[in-house]
């Protein structure tokens, strides 16, 4: 009966975009967290999306015919990013831009390859994402296996005596980071003083609080997102500690300074290059400040993903998604994130990570 149903949807999608005239608009999607906890990312992708497409429209549209963008919410939740993924099937979309979090982006992508849509994230970090031989599935972003090793090799250096805690929230992608870091900081011959592992979207960290003073922790590796490494931190300093949380690219986010406050000083954390300094994206970023919004964080990766997918279509001369997926693998791309290209799993060829420290509201690169 599975599939019997995936293989409905498949003929579904096929028949939709046959549908899909030269004089028709390509539907392509962006999903996210538009909703809960991490709605702060869902808006900055849903605003990069937006952006692109308002300018590939304005260049002419791909082949000739304009773009239409549709919004879904996953809320970062595996089941509703499922259903996402079926609702874009049933819209004829042939390219998505998302998910967020890796535990919505693993399961949705198996509804992509079954429909043949092209998925690109801007920002799902674990590696399974690309390690299941899937032919449709890329990231502009980097990926966990590179981002906890650059962790553990900068805090090595930069702190070799400090007694080093590792903390994830049972996230695909917090645990994931969290193993990485482990692993690697093992490989240079450190161990952690403390393992633990919190329950998301609690309000109260004073019982994990209590352990970091126990063991003495000059660090804590926190894998998970912004809303409980801030609270994690502003729950430190309220009890005297001095500990410093080091974090992944989910506290790539203004927001997290919302929620710590003064506390949040000192805060460090792994992303790639902000593209919001390099000089080529001077005009756009304009461009969102003058509309009053900051384009942190994902909003540009998102646009970039969203460019590459646009090119690697006037490449092939047309939206199919087993084409352009072909012409994603094998091109290279010019993108607000630099010139890009993919592996022959999807994965950006050179994303890099660099260190990035929270200072007055700001987060700036790390000596």
């Amino acid at each position: 009966m599975k599939n019997l149903t995936r293989s409905v949807a498949v003929l579904l999608a096929v028949c939709l975009l046959a549908a899909c005239g030269e004089d028709k608009e390509i539907v392509i999607g962006v999903a996210g967290p538009m909703t809960g906890s991490e709605a702060a990312i869902g808006e900055q992708m849903s605003r990069g999306a937006k952006k692109a497409v308002e300018d590939i429209n304005a260049a002419g549209g791909i082949n000739g015919r304009k773009v239409h963008l549709n919004v879904a919410d996953d809320a970062c939740d595996p089941k509703q990013a499922v259903t996402v993924a079926n609702d874009f099937v049933s819209e004829g979309a042939v390219m998505v831009a998302g998910h967020y979090c890796s535990g919505a982006s693993i399961p949705a992508s198996d509804v992509y390859a079954d429909s043949g849509i092209v998925q690109i994230t801007p920002a799902s970090t674990n590696p399974q994402f690309t390690e299941r031989g899937l032919t449709n599935v890329f990231r502009v972003c980097g990926r966990d296996d590179e981002q906890g090793p650059t962790a553990a090799k900068y805090i090595a250096a930069k702190y070799p005596d400090a007694r080093i805690a590792i903390v994830n929230d049972k996230s695909t992608y917090g645990k994931g980071l969290a193993d990485e870091f482990q692993e690697a900081l093992h490989k240079l011959g450190k161990d952690p003083v403390l393992v633990e592992a919190i329950t998301a979207r609690e309000t109260d960290y004073s019982a994990l609080v209590t352990k970091l003073r126990q063991a003495n922790a000059d660090i804590l590796y926190f894998g998970g997102y912004k809303t409980e490494a801030g609270l994690i931190v502003r729950q430190m300093r309220q009890a005297g500690l001095s500990t410093i949380l080091v974090g992944g690219d989910a506290l790539v986010t203004e927001e997290f300074w919302a929620i710590t406050g003064d506390a949040g000083a000192g805060t460090l954390m792994t992303f790639g290059p902000d593209p919001r300094l390099n000089p080529k994206n001077a005009d756009l970023v304009a461009w969102f400040r003058k509309n009053n919004y900051e384009p942190e964080a994902y909003t540009l990766y998102t646009y970039a993903a969203v460019q590459a997918w646009a090119e690697a279509a006037r490449k092939a001369g047309t939206v199919d998604p087993r084409k352009v997926a072909d012409e994603l693998r094998k091109g290279t791309f010019d993108t607000a994130l630099g010139t890009i290209d993919f592996d022959d799993k999807g994965d950006n060829s050179s994303p890099g990570y660099v260190f990035y420290v929270w200072k007055d509201g700001k987060y700036v690169y790390a000596d």
